[in-house]
């Protein structure tokens, strides 16, 4: 029995309900697809973009050169920011680099940051646009002033790169160090982000009519994967270790006294380094013409003190030509507040600002009474005078001088460093703990004496460390200012650190990252796991999803209920209007409306 005519204008009626809430759905949603296409490629109104149809390409080849330049674009800078933002323990060398090469000081270092980190959040963005675009199943459209703009990120990411290369090649091995505390994290960072890209990805394999386009996709988000889920099987860090196996933190010696808090190389930075806690003081000593020792890390005065304004035809002349009378007339504080070279100046108060602008340039002997005052360690390096220089060939023995005539500090107390004559020095004073610079042999390194190493911290090694501690060599690692440098050094086993940041470091009462090798192996498993079933359950929906979609015709689409055909309107897409209606159990075909735009649906069940 068929039905009657009122029963199925009811269930047009009805079916005009569902397509009515379904394209209002859809209508509501427009504006955020609008502000997504609008960003990418300026293309604010509808009639702009189109759809990327199923068995069709996402974009045209110039768009997917965009893309591909866009995606290439992002991991270098990425690279780049992350190898400069952990180069951050070493930025003041790099600005003081500068000073020398330009004749006037700026903080280039965070300049550097700032721009790298601006232009990667801009790349990253577009990048999440691109990706929630074709999320969306639209063609990617890419403005033209985006285009420069990543041209121009490039650039500056591969210029950069490469000239920090030439110039501070040793940063790299700070990165390969990094890796060592932050590579866990780093994982499951990576693992999570290929977890959401499995939805755009799943989306268009599946409507992809191209076997080989599936092949190609697929097998490259596959290998991309799986890399990622078994990295962590050669990862190393010293970090990860038993129980109860982390030996004491390393003593914190002050390189050049507390440079964050005073001038370097002032009495006052070396009495900011002993309130910090520091339990050892790092100098350099340089000998005025006439003879009198006294701390400066430079060959010449221009960078830490006004020799521009005392002597100012005198500012390339070596530090060691000038007399000591000369030296006393300099200030040695004032440079600190003018170019507040780690951004902690701003936070002195009157008296203290007053204190630092009085600061002189002090005496080796000021400084190893200071020492011996308040039972400290003492290292130097010691700058050979110039030739000419009266005490250019007796340098060292004015040295011991100071050390057993003229000040209070026991010999014991001190790390002696320089190489030069060092067989003369252990025989005249056999006290003195005679320090290395350089990485030798045990046998070498016990038959010249040597019982501590001092060395640049991109040479660490747990492996080596461990060597030379079980002949009691002990390792101190120069220059440590950065928490996570430190908790790597304390976790290798490193006996002591030279660090710029006493009054930072000694507030660290245990590594940032130590974990059991038990707690890692589950940290990463996990991760794998709950990544692989998230993105299974993916593609899972999206082959769900994909398998009732109609299939194509030329330009028809040919459903159970009949042919449709697509048209356009002002506001909406992808709307289709029917050609003819079969209502099933019915022995004759009903007339249709030709102004009804409807959809056909299945009733439900």
């Amino acid at each position: 029995m068929g039905r009657s005519p009122v029963s199925l204008s009811r269930l047009k009626l009805g079916r005009l309900k569902v397509v009515r809430r379904q394209l209002l759905q859809r209508y509501e949603h427009q504006p955020f697809v609008s502000c997504l296409a609008g960003l990418y490629g300026c293309q604010w109104r509808r009639y702009q973009r189109a759809k990327a149809q199923p068995g069709e390409c996402c974009c045209s080849r110039l768009e997917c050169g965009s893309f591909g330049l866009l995606i290439v674009t992002f991991f270098l800078t990425l690279v780049f920011l992350y190898f400069w933002s952990e180069a951050q323990n070493d930025y003041n060398d790099f600005d003081w680099f500068n000073f020398g090469n330009l004749g006037f000081w700026f903080p280039w270092s965070l300049v550097l940051l700032v721009v790298s980190a601006a232009l990667f959040t801009y790349i990253a963005l577009l990048l999440v646009l691109a990706v929630c675009l074709l999320s969306e199943g639209q063609r990617l459209y890419l403005h033209w002033s985006h285009k420069i703009g990543i041209l121009v990120t490039l650039t500056f990411s591969i210029s950069a790169t490469a000239v920090l290369s030439d110039l501070w090649s040793k940063e790299w091995k700070t990165l390969l160090l990094s890796f060592q505390v932050t590579a866990p994290f780093l994982h499951v960072g990576g693992v999570l982000l290929m977890t959401l890209l499995s939805w755009p990805i799943a989306l268009h394999f599946f409507r992809m009519n191209k076997r080989v386009r599936q092949v190609i996709i697929l097998g490259l988000y596959l290998a991309v994967l799986f890399t990622l889920y078994l990295v962590p099987l050669g990862m190393y860090s010293p970090c990860i270790k038993e129980e109860g196996t982390l030996g004491p933190a390393p003593i914190l010696i002050g390189h050049r006294g507390a440079p964050m808090l005073a001038p370097e190389n002032t009495q006052l930075s070396f009495q900011r380094a002993v309130e910090a806690g520091g339990e050892g003081l790092e100098t350099d000593v340089t000998i005025s013409y006439d003879g009198v020792p006294f701390l400066m890390h430079d060959s010449t005065l221009r960078r830490t003190t006004n020799v521009h304004e005392v002597f100012p035809n005198r500012t390339s002349t070596p530090a060691a030509m000038f007399t000591w009378a000369e030296l006393e007339m300099l200030s040695a504080g004032a440079w600190f507040l003018t170019r507040d070279p780690f951004g902690t100046a701003s936070f002195l108060d009157l008296e203290e600002r007053s204190l630092v602008e009085n600061q002189t340039v002090p005496m080796l002997k000021d400084f190893l009474d200071l020492a011996a005052q308040h039972g400290r360690l003492v290292i130097f390096d010691l700058r050979r005078p110039p030739q000419g220089h009266p005490y250019h060939d007796t340098w060292i023995t004015r040295i011991l001088e100071v050390l057993h005539n003229e000040s209070s500090i026991n010999s014991s107390q001190v790390l002696w460093l320089p190489a030069d004559q060092r067989d003369v020095v252990q025989e005249l004073d056999p006290e003195l703990q005679q320090t290395s610079g350089d990485r030798a042999s045990i046998e070498e390194l016990q038959e010249e004496h040597i019982v501590h190493l001092n060395l640049h911290y991109s040479s660490m090694s747990q492996e080596q460390i461990s060597k030379y501690a079980s002949v009691n060599i002990s390792t101190n690692l120069y220059v440590v200012s950065q928490p996570w440098l430190y908790s790597l050094a304390w976790c290798a086993g490193a006996q002591s650190v030279t660090t710029n940041a006493l009054h930072l470091l000694k507030n660290l009462h245990k590594p940032i990252f130590l974990m059991t090798p038990h707690e890692y192996s589950m940290m990463w498993i996990l991760t794998d796991i709950i990544s692989a079933v998230l993105i299974t359950a993916v593609f899972i929906f999206h082959w769900w999803r994909e398998r009732g979609l109609p299939f194509w015709s030329g330009s028809r689409q040919v459903h159970e209920n009949g042919p449709y055909s697509k048209f356009r309107t002002a506001e909406l897409s992808d709307v289709w209007s029917i050609s003819s209606l079969s209502v099933r159990g019915e022995g004759r075909s009903q007339p249709t409306s030709p102004n009804l735009p409807t959809i056909s649906e299945e009733p439900p069940v």
